[in-house]
């Protein structure tokens, strides 16, 4: 999702505030009401507001937070994860890649490689790899969900359940205290035990946000993954954890605790 700089600031606006108005924008950015409506058609567009008099206001999804708003939430700590995971990638492997934002970015971050072979249940890291002509990829069949586009239930089973891959890269949409790990649909669950049971080796991909963060469906436990790639160390107790399992934890840009 290509956004000026601009138009990022506005969207996160209208994240905080949840409505915004064209005037306001005009003067805090010093720019025209022309320009201003031409950010917010952009963002539109994208998903990530709807017009109201005089502005726009957010849109109220139920579940998970947009996926359009997903891809540009905490887009910097994500692509620090993503060139991480690419150098503990090396060329000829396969992979198996999960739903999410944060899978999508270290796929792109990968397409500098080489002979690499794709497996997925989201259609955006198929399209993705496939830019790259030494790829070879393979996508789950069966019904799409629209905003996500990955595809979930038998075909999603059916494709991971038939190799045994290198590489399993997966996230979470949170981290209870506990270290388990959430959702907000069974079958998201449902994909990343798959992924993680049928790779030799499993990367637990997410940022320091998810920490804390509540969704309702449990599945699995964080210290269940071969490695742990996060943008700054995880709380004292969830680190612990990961100590005691013999899980590597990488922290992808030092040790930022807060």
């Amino acid at each position: 999702m290509l956004l000026s700089e601009r138009q990022a600031q506005i969207a996160e606006m209208v994240r905080q505030q949840e409505v915004v108005r064209v005037d306001d924008l005009a003067r805090r950015f010093r720019v025209s009401t022309q320009t201003i409506r031409r950010d917010l058609s952009v963002l539109c567009e994208r998903g990530l507001a709807r017009r109201v008099h005089g502005g726009v206001q957010q849109m109220n999804t139920p579940g998970n937070v947009a996926y359009a708003w997903r891809q540009i939430l905490n887009i910097e700590s994500k692509q620090t994860i993503a060139r991480e995971v690419a150098r503990h990638v090396p060329n000829g492997v396969s992979l198996a890649f999960g739903i999410g934002t944060t899978p999508e970015i270290v796929s792109k971050a990968l397409l500098n490689h080489q002979q690499l072979r794709i497996f997925t249940n989201n259609l955006n890291i198929a399209v993705l790899a496939c830019t790259n002509p030494t790829f070879e990829v393979t996508v789950a069949g069966g019904r799409i969900r629209n905003e996500d586009r990955d595809v979930i239930g038998a075909g999603m089973e059916t494709l991971f359940s038939a190799y045994k891959l290198d590489i399993g890269i997966y996230g979470a949409a949170g981290v209870d205290d506990d270290g388990t790990l959430l959702d907000f649909y069974e079958e998201e669950v449902r994909a990343r035990q798959m992924i993680r049971e049928n790779s030799r080796r499993a990367y637990l991909v997410l940022d320091y946000t998810k920490f804390g963060r509540a969704a309702h469906v449990r599945g699995g436990k964080i210290d269940e993954a071969t490695a742990i790639f996060c943008d700054r160390t995880p709380p004292a107790s969830i680190r612990d954890m990961i100590d005691l399992s013999g899980t590597q934890l990488i922290v992808c840009k030092g040790d930022a605790s807060p």
